[in-house]
């Protein structure tokens, strides 16, 4: 119930400051996958870091407390901003975002209604492009009960898997692929 109240006072902060985002990580797994516990809340805006002063306004209208001394070397270094609703005990991490895929993703954010408020979540094939991307076994094994749950646009997926394998030299398509194939299996 927390986490409810919380994401819908963000959407509703990021949203009045007209600052594009989508609600990744464990909170979108909840929404795509099965229910787990988390205790965060992982945010991916349209910003870059030359932008902090918009997220340090909605962080201020929010009540949230920084939970590091030097915010933009921290930031310079991570692109993330971490913070914590002190009230709840949650943490809220804004992550800065540049790349196409990323504002792509961001576009292509769904909503799903809060506490009575429509709060922008990843949609499943983004949520599984950022897990596989990420690589820990708790992100794959979300991959394998979100694909398990949910009917996805696989072309999407490898389309922006291929590019990032291309650039980075992951082998996340692979990965994909192969979760595919033990979905089909089973």
């Amino acid at each position: 119930m927390q986490f409810q109240k919380l994401l819908r006072k963000i959407a509703e902060q990021l949203d009045n400051a007209r600052i594009r985002y989508m609600i990744i990580g464990g909170q979108a797994v909840l929404i795509h996958g099965e229910p787990r516990f988390t205790k965060d809340i992982d945010i991916t805006l349209d910003l870059i870091p030359q932008e902090l002063q918009y997220v340090r306004e909605v962080v201020e209208r929010l009540d949230l407390y920084i939970l590091t001394n030097d915010v933009e070397r921290f930031i310079q270094n991570t692109w993330v901003l971490p913070t914590l609703d002190e009230e709840s005990g949650i943490r809220v991490d804004f992550i800065f975002s540049f790349s196409a895929y990323e504002k792509n993703a961001i576009g292509r954010a769904i909503e799903v209604e809060i506490n009575g408020y429509p709060v922008k979540f990843a949609s499943v094939e983004d949520l599984i492009i950022h897990k596989i991307f990420a690589g820990r076994p708790r992100d794959i094994e979300d991959v394998r009960k979100i694909l398990l749950k949910n009917k996805v646009d696989e072309n999407y997926i490898k389309k922006w898997l291929k590019e990032f394998d291309k650039a980075l030299g992951k082998g996340t398509l692979k990965t994909f692929v192969e979760l595919i194939k033990e979905v089909e299996d089973a």
